[in-house]
């Protein structure tokens, strides 16, 4: 890049710097709401949590005073609470703790439920009666009953919270006490969540009654105690972000319970956002590299792109040219006047390479290799304009013989003819007379506003000027073959032909004729054989190849088909198989076959060209021919075939798991993909995606049954992009989707 020029710079340095900019920015927008986003989805993940938790645990709650309110309000414990109980009344005792027994299945898995009778000093929990003494009596008053403006509340205890419901409710004479008591661990399978997180529970009064975790360290005590004033009467469920003492601000996560006012709240964890985003984090500096890379290309493309005209003018202009400038464009500038004093001598270079130029134009007609597209073109920079509308004949000028002249004069005398035919002829009425072959001379005649009739009376008139010309200047005899009239010049080559066949009759007319191929049409063997189907033998000679019979026959029927079509004439016909039999031999030699180089087919040219009978020609052919190289090429590749197919399959029983294609082991076996698949289906009887397809399904049953990974694992394993796409698959080929497949073997 050092030597790309101030340009070059100007253009990328810009682009480079916005682009990086603008990428930089849309990655920096993109990370911020991926961390907004993530960060509400894992706030509501967890509020979601908390409300489950609040319901359950107030429902759980909600029963308890429920069954303990019922219960005080029946006769039953009015009369139990009243009176003493002692070992020998069982059946108040057995009341009782089926009571305690009954509300226990209603409430928490794990709690412990008690019934002090304060006016007779007895309590029954956990199926135990005991008796209480006068200190423990009045500790009970003091600490529930005195000390409570309320009939029911709850309290924090070492091994977990306690339920404290004095009855009966309504009244303040209080004659007994239930306690609830729900330990740690019965709460923490309560409230205990999918992701682990800690839960902390807050009384109406700021009192931590439980907690799971560590987290709230993150929070001031006092903060703690002020969070359900900090609440007040906002939304049941939300977010509150709150500062700690190291003033690192922390997110919480609450549900307000509107039956006791407590508040469960979690923490939100900043790793655990972290980790959320890690995949995020390295996929977007992954994206930004690429990104950043694929600027410098495009802002390197746009410069050079641009900067590129400019370079090619310097590498263009002569060294001498050359000025020391630091920008490219005042030396391109200062080389202008060089440029200008060589226009001239440019100018007249090509004049000079005119001539050559339209002798090409002329060949590349005769020979049919110029596209209509560019013909007109071509004509124009050549000065022909105006030839909409125009007739043209070609003119086939061919010696009879040099007299008594050598050989080696014979390209003087061919030049000096083409001479005299671009002198006779006026440049207006013709193309450049060239030079067709070591005979033959060549010039396409134009006309214009003239009738058949009068064309045919003009190009007598030049044919017979040439032949004189000729004879006198040259002292040689020369005969003239003459086309029909055509309308494109596109035809020239088929014109040619006809003016070749024309020239053909000059053994029956003799020296210095004038023959039109009009005139003779009638009297040649058929039409001139301008069409071969190169298509239909193109696929036979591959089926030869491949030492397919069934390619072959249903390719060679039809060229033989063709043959008889296009042979209006038996010289057709034999020319048609002459080549055939040519091109059998060319092929033969390049596979390495003996068949036509056989004692039996020496004669095979003689042999077909004297059968007049198409249907013992073609059963010569098939049986004595073609078929022959088939069964022989089948016997030479079929060790080939078998050995290629068994390396494909190998590739694919190795490495079933990545992305494979045909293509892909083409390029590594050095061998055409089209070939590889036919006869990859001729040795195992399907198609390679087929094959590569059953193995793969054939390898998800196994793992199916072996191993525990799951249907997309397996899907993405075996280079499905979907899931659902192997489903689709595994199920048309064992009429199970995978899943109902991995149970069936399990039960077996």
């Amino acid at each position: 890049m050092m030597n790309k020029g101030i340009m070059f710079y100007k253009i990328f340095i810009p682009i480079l710097v916005l682009g990086i900019g603008l990428s930089i920015s849309f990655g920096i927008y993109i990370y911020f709401s991926t961390v907004r986003s993530v960060t509400d989805s894992i706030a509501t993940n967890k509020q979601t949590y908390m409300m489950q938790m609040r319901n359950n645990l107030e429902q759980k709650i909600r029963t308890i005073e429920y069954a303990f309110n019922t219960y005080s309000t029946t006769s039953s414990f009015s009369e139990v609470v009243k009176n003493p109980i002692t070992e020998r009344d069982f059946i108040a005792y057995r009341d009782v703790n089926t009571q305690l027994n009954y509300i226990a299945t209603m409430g928490l898995d794990g709690a412990t439920y008690s019934l002090i009778s304060l006016n007779q000093n007895w309590q029954i929990s956990s199926g135990r009666l005991t008796h209480l003494t006068a200190p423990q009596r009045q500790q009970l008053y003091r600490q529930y009953v005195d000390s409570q403006d309320q009939s029911l509340f709850w309290v924090k205890t070492d091994s977990g919270i306690r339920f404290v419901n004095t009855l009966p409710v309504f009244s303040t004479r209080k004659q007994a006490i239930a306690l609830s008591d729900i330990s740690a661990a019965t709460l923490n399978r309560t409230l205990h969540t999918e992701d682990n997180s800690p839960v902390f529970i807050l009384n109406r009064q700021g009192e931590l009654m439980y907690d799971t975790g560590d987290n709230a360290s993150m929070l001031a005590n006092q903060q703690v105690r002020e969070l359900p004033g900090t609440i007040g009467n906002e939304q049941a469920v939300g977010m509150l972000t709150l500062n700690n003492d190291a003033n690192k601000p922390a997110q919480l996560i609450y549900a307000k319970s509107a039956y006791n006012n407590w508040v469960y709240f979690t923490v939100l964890d900043p790793s655990e956002i972290a980790a959320a985003l890690q995949t995020t984090r390295y996929g977007l500096i992954t994206i930004e590299l690429v990104l950043i890379l694929l600027i410098t290309m495009v802002a390197y493309g746009i410069a050079l792109y641009f900067t590129k005209p400019i370079q090619q003018i310097r590498h263009s202009l002569p060294t001498a040219a050359h000025v020391q400038s630091k920008n490219e464009i005042e030396w391109i500038l200062s080389s202008i006047n060089h440029i200008l004093t060589e226009k001239q001598s440019l100018e007249t270079l090509i004049e000079a390479e005119q001539p050559q130029l339209e002798t090409q134009l002329v060949l590349n007609l005769f020979r049919n290799r110029i596209k209509a597209d560019e013909l007109d073109g071509q004509l124009e920079r050549l000065g022909y304009t105006g030839l909409d509308g125009r007739h043209y004949v070609t003119m086939l000028i061919q010696l009879d013989s040099l007299g008594k002249r050598s050989i080696a004069d014979r390209d003087v005398l061919m030049l000096a003819m083409n001479k005299i035919a671009e002198e006779l002829i006026p440049a207006e009425q013709r193309l450049l007379p060239i030079i067709l072959n070591d005979d033959t001379q060549a010039t396409i005649l134009m006309f214009s506003d003239m009738n058949e009739q009068e064309i045919r009376k003009q190009v007598i008139a030049y044919a017979k000027l040439m032949v004189r010309s000729v004879r006198d200047y040259l002292k040689l005899s020369v005969s003239v073959g003459i086309s029909r009239t055509y309308d494109s010049l596109l035809s020239s080559k088929e014109a040619v032909e006809m003016s070749k066949q024309a020239l053909h009759q000059r053994l029956n007319l003799g020296k210095e004729s004038i023959i039109f191929y009009e005139d003779i049409s009638n009297v040649v063997s058929g039409p001139v054989l301008l069409h071969y189907p190169t298509e239909l033998e193109a696929r036979l000679f591959d089926g030869i190849r491949l030492g397919d019979e069934e390619q072959v026959s249903a390719s060679l029927y039809p060229l033989m088909a063709e043959f008889m079509k296009k042979s209006r004439h038996s010289m057709d016909l034999e020319v048609m198989l002459v080549r055939l039999v040519n091109n059998l031999i060319q092929l033969e030699q390049l596979l390495g076959l003996e068949v036509l180089l056989t004692r039996d087919n020496q004669a095979l040219y003689h042999r077909l060209l004297s059968i007049r009978n198409p249907e013992e020609i073609e059963r010569i052919l098939v049986e004595q021919v073609i078929f022959p190289m088939v069964r022989s090429m089948k016997e030479k590749t079929s060790e080939q075939f078998r050995c290629l197919s068994e390396t494909i399959a190998d590739i694919v029983r190795q490495e079933y798991d990545r992305e494979l294609s045909l293509e892909m082991i083409g390029d590594r076996l050095h061998y055409n993909p089209n070939y590889l698949s036919s006869i990859f289906k001729k040795e195992y009887g399907t198609t390679f995606s087929d094959y590569l397809m059953s193995y793969r399904l054939e390898m998800a049953k196994k793992w199916l049954t072996e191993t525990d990974q799951t249907i997309k694992e397996i899907a993405e394993r075996l280079q499905y992009h979907n899931p659902q796409n192997f489903i689709r698959s595994f199920r048309k080929k064992e009429q199970v989707t995978p899943g109902t497949y991995r149970k069936m073997r399990q039960m077996t």
